[in-house]
């Protein structure tokens, strides 16, 4: 029980660090220009299915993903350790959001804010699905959008960045 309260503890100390500049960066990106991400490329590999994601104007990878039958765009942020969304986010995904414990702290570019634990049904892109994935829940005036992080990442068989695009592999 410690071992895994210790493990949560830090990861929320990762997102602390992390949402702050990348949901700073993502709004200044959103402000500035307004486009359309790429579409992701679903391709059937030997090992598997893989997704490539092109990078933007700004060197982020954004993709549609599907989160718990809704589709969204996220960017993939390997700094993350969980996958971050707001709480608008959290009801599209059918999650009661009133019936969360929001007894989490995360550090955000507006300062100290509640986070809470959810786990997402399933999170797709592409030919690649995951089921049961860790994410969490802030305000939607701490993070206007989703941050795929770790909690999706570390569950793929691989993942690289080659030639300005990131390569997904399930």
């Amino acid at each position: 029980m410690i071992t895994r309260l210790l493990a949560f503890a830090g990861g929320i100390a990762v997102l602390a660090l992390a949402v702050p500049e990348l949901a700073s960066t993502y709004l200044d990106r959103r402000e500035a220009a307004p486009a359309q991400a790429p579409a992701p490329t679903a391709a059937k590999y030997a090992s598997g299915k893989a997704v490539v994601l092109e990078a933007d104007r700004s060197g982020h990878f954004i993709g549609t993903f599907r989160i718990n039958g809704r589709s969204e765009n996220g960017l993939v942020d390997t700094g993350a350790s969980t996958i971050a969304i707001n709480a608008s986010a959290a009801r599209r995904f059918g999650i009661s959001v009133g019936s969360l414990s929001f007894d989490a702290r995360a550090r955000t570019a507006n300062g100290i804010v509640a986070a809470a634990h959810v786990r997402l049904d399933r999170v797709e892109i592409g030919g690649i699905s995951l089921k049961d994935v860790d994410a969490m829940v802030l305000p939607d005036k701490a993070l206007s959008g989703t941050l795929v992080g770790m909690s999706f990442l570390s569950r793929l068989s691989s993942y690289r960045v080659a030639d300005g695009a990131l390569h997904l592999f399930r």
